[in-house]
């Protein structure tokens, strides 16, 4: 506790597996605002489906000054995996270069290969959202209206 005071920790991500419950979990919810996932470190775990969730997390507590820490049971690839899923989309990094931002940091991250497929997948994912962001109005209605031929 004294550790997450020091360096000014306002957010928590536990990130944890349903067996892991008992002792991975939010010991000072009167202290840190939390968001816990359920996730199992297994390579058919699907974990794209959470990034949208922790993004927001995260960016809500950053835009009020606030600082996260993310975390599982080892720090190894869960919480990695979300933490570059993160830097990939908030600085529209490749996977390979937010892969080696977060282990610049902390260098035993070593993500499954299922979770490094998923984040190689969400590459592309959040690149197509992000081209769609940057689009107007018109632009998008013109790239429909081409897709779809004419009408009538």
């Amino acid at each position: 506790l004294p550790i997450l005071q020091k360096y000014g920790i306002t957010h928590i991500i536990c990130i944890r597996q349903n067996i892991e419950a008992n002792f991975v979990k939010p010991n000072f919810q009167q202290l840190f605002r939390y968001l816990v996932l359920d996730i199992a470190d297994n390579p058919v775990e699907n974990i794209i489906r959470y990034f949208p969730m922790t993004k927001e997390f995260i960016d809500g507590s950053l835009q009020t000054g606030g600082k996260v820490l993310v975390h599982g049971n080892a720090g190894i690839s869960r919480s990695a995996a979300f933490v570059i899923a993160y830097i990939m989309e908030t600085f529209g990094m490749k996977y390979r270069d937010a892969f080696a931002y977060v282990q610049e940091r902390r260098f035993c991250i070593n993500p499954n290969a299922g979770f490094v497929h998923q984040l190689q997948e969400y590459e592309a994912i959040y690149l197509a959202k992000l081209t769609i962001q940057m689009m107007s109005p018109l632009q998008i209605e013109r790239s429909l209206s081409v897709h779809s031929g004419p009408t009538g």
